[in-house]
């Protein structure tokens, strides 16, 4: 297993895991490689530095604030996903068809989320249909 500092082309950072190095080249050729936070599949390995193992003894030091930051969004938007999930149901694809209709009266009012084509989205926003983007991409397509 192998950790990578990931920056997306909108300048999020983020962390993940892969098998290996070519387990990522492989994912990121693919398009599987996306923002944790804006779901971009623009996505390149950031600056890392190497990782040392300090003795026990040594290591009271506090993380750092950036280190913590980063870890209370992950947590944030890790709890955000599963309420989301939890209590709306996924309609993949077909997300700007549903929230038209269910804007227009067509069908019954329920919590939906799923995936909309920009051109898509901008249609909605532009007719008043309320939507948001989520930041986060749904867990079958997450790395």
């Amino acid at each position: 297993m192998i950790k990578y500092a990931l920056k997306c082309d909108q300048g999020h950072s983020f962390d993940s895991w892969f098998a290996s190095a070519d387990g990522y080249e492989t994912l990121r050729a693919a398009g599987h490689v996306s923002c944790v936070i804006c779901g971009s599949s623009e996505v390149s390995k950031a600056i890392m530095a190497p990782r040392v193992n300090v003795p026990a003894k040594s290591a009271k030091a506090a993380p750092a604030p950036e280190a913590k930051t980063a870890e209370d969004l992950q947590k944030t938007l890790t709890k955000m996903r599963e309420e989301v999930e939890k209590n709306a149901t996924y309609v993949g694809g077909n997300f700007a068809k549903e929230a038209r209709a269910q804007y227009l009266g067509d069908v019954p009012d329920r919590p939906i989320w799923g995936e909309a084509k920009p051109e898509e989205a901008k249609s909605l926003i532009e007719d008043g249909v309320p939507v948001a983007p989520l930041p986060f991409v749904p867990s079958r397509k997450a790395n």
